[in-house]
C-alpha cells in the first residue's frame, strides 16, 4: 500500500507539473493574441503617417489613377511659434505606411487656418492667415486651384471678403460656400459663394448666427449644417474676450437658386461646443459627422484664450438628416483637435495631423470608421 501512494502522488504531482506547463504556454499564447488584436486595431485606427508633424492644415481628398490620395496644405509645425507657420504640402496615399511631401503652396509664406475642398477632382485651397514676429495676423485673400495628377497650383481668383477659420462647402460638384469667419481683425456673417464654372463670387444669405471663426460644418446634398465656433463676446481694455457660440444652424440651399439659403436653428447638440472640430457629410449614414475639436478655445499654440492649456477630445456625434437628430457615435481611438476638416473616403474617415493630448503636434493619420 504504501509504495502504491508514493508512486500515485509522484503521478498527481507529475500532473500538476504538466498542468503548470499548459497554463504557462495558455496565458502566453493570450498574451500574444492580446498584442495581436492590439496592433491590428492600432493598425486599423492608425493606417499611415504625414512627412512631418502638422496641425493646422488644409485638408482634401482627390484620386489620382484609380487611387485615393489625402492632402495636406500649409499649418503650423510641431514647434509650435510664430515662425513655425508652414507652406507645406503632402499627400497620403491610402494602402501606404508614408506620406511624401509636394511642392510647397505659393503665396505670402506659411499660413495657418487655411481651408481647402475638392470639385471635380481639383483642389481649392482658400485663404488663411499669416503671423509675424509681433504676432499681427492678416487674412490672405488668394484661392490656389491644385491639380492632383499634375501636381501644381495655380491661382485662380481672390475672396472679396478674406478669410481664415472658415469652413468651405461644395454643392453640385460646383459651389463652394464660405460660411462666416475671421476677416482680419473680426468675424464676418458673409457668406461667399464660388462659381468653379465662370469663376466669379457672389454674396448669398448670411449666416443668421453669431459671426465666428474655428466653426465646423458638412454638407449632404443642399443641406449643410454648421456648429459652434468663437465669437468675440466683449472687449476689455482693448483687448477681445472671446467664448464659445454654442449653437447650431440647418441651411438648406434652393436648388433652382444656389444663392438662396433657408436657415434654421437646430436643437443643442451633445456635449459642450466645440472649436475646430473636424466635419464632413456621411452619405451612406445620411448625415453630418463632427469628430474632436476641444471645448476649450485657444490660440494657434494652443493655449486657451483664457491662460488654460486646451485639452483634445475624443467625441463623435451627428446630425441625421433624415430622423432629424442628433447621434453619439463611438468615440474616436485618440483624441485630438485642431482640425480644419475631416475626409470621407468610401465608408471610413480620416483625420490628418492636428493636436493631441497635451497640445502635441503629431503626423499621423486616424481613421475612423463607424457601423
Amino acid at each position: 500500500m504504501p509504495v502504491i501512494f508514493i508512486w500515485a502522488l509522484r503521478d498527481l504531482d507529475g500532473l500538476v507539473m504538466l498542468d503548470k506547463k499548459r497554463i504557462r504556454s495558455h496565458v502566453m499564447l493570450l498574451r500574444f493574441i492580446f498584442l495581436l488584436i492590439v496592433s491590428i486595431n492600432l493598425l486599423a485606427s492608425e493606417p499611415g503617417v504625414l512627412p512631418k508633424p502638422i496641425t493646422n492644415n488644409a485638408v482634401a481628398a482627390a484620386k489620382v489613377n484609380g487611387q485615393w490620395r489625402l492632402y495636406s496644405f500649409n499649418g503650423l509645425a510641431e514647434g509650435k511659434r510664430w515662425s513655425d507657420a508652414t507652406s507645406h504640402a503632402s499627400f497620403w496615399q491610402l494602402g501606404t505606411p508614408q506620406g511624401q511631401t509636394l511642392k510647397p503652396v505659393p503665396g505670402p509664406g506659411g499660413r495657418l487656418a487655411s481651408i481647402a475642398v475638392t470639385v471635380a477632382n481639383q483642389i481649392y485651397l482658400m485663404g488663411g492667415y499669416t503671423v509675424a514676429k509681433d504676432g499681427s495676423e492678416v487674412s490672405t485673400p488668394e484661392v490656389f486651384r491644385f491639380d492632383p495628377i499634375q501636381s501644381s497650383y495655380q491661382q485662380v481668383t481672390e475672396m472679396p471678403f478674406p478669410v481664415d477659420d472658415s469652413v468651405a462647402l461644395v454643392y453640385q460638384d460646383r459651389y463652394i460656400y464660405l460660411v462666416s469667419g475671421w476677416h482680419h481683425d473680426g468675424n464676418i456673417s458673409h457668406v461667399q459663394m464660388l462659381d468653379t464654372h465662370s469663376m466669379t463670387w457672389t454674396q448669398v444669405s448670411p449666416f443668421p448666427g453669431p459671426a465666428v471663426f474655428g466653426h465646423a460644418a458638412g454638407i449632404l446634398g443642399n443641406q449643410m449644417v454648421v456648429v459652434d465656433g468663437v465669437k468675440v463676446a466683449d472687449r476689455s481694455k482693448g483687448k477681445r474676450i472671446y467664448k464659445m457660440s454654442p449653437v447650431s444652424f440647418l441651411g438648406t440651399i434652393d436648388p433652382k437658386n444656389p444663392a438662396k439659403i433657408k436657415w434654421q436653428v437646430l436643437p443643442k447638440h451633445p456635449g459642450a461646443a466645440g472649436y475646430r472640430m473636424a466635419a464632413t457629410g456621411d452619405e451612406k449614414g445620411q448625415r453630418i459627422i463632427f469628430a474632436g475639436g476641444s471645448a476649450n478655445p485657444y490660440n494657434y499654440n494652443g493655449i486657451g484664450y483664457d491662460g488654460r492649456p486646451a485639452s483634445a477630445d475624443s467625441r463623435v456625434f451627428a446630425w441625421d438628416l433624415k430622423q432629424q437628430k442628433w447621434q453619439v457615435l463611438p468615440s474616436l481611438k485618440t483624441a485630438s483637435m485642431d482640425h480644419r476638416g475631416l475626409l470621407a473616403v468610401d465608408d471610413c474617415f480620416y483625420l490628418l495631423g492636428g493636436m493631441l493630448d497635451k497640445q502635441r503636434v503629431t503626423d499621423k493619420i486616424q481613421r475612423y470608421c463607424p457601423k
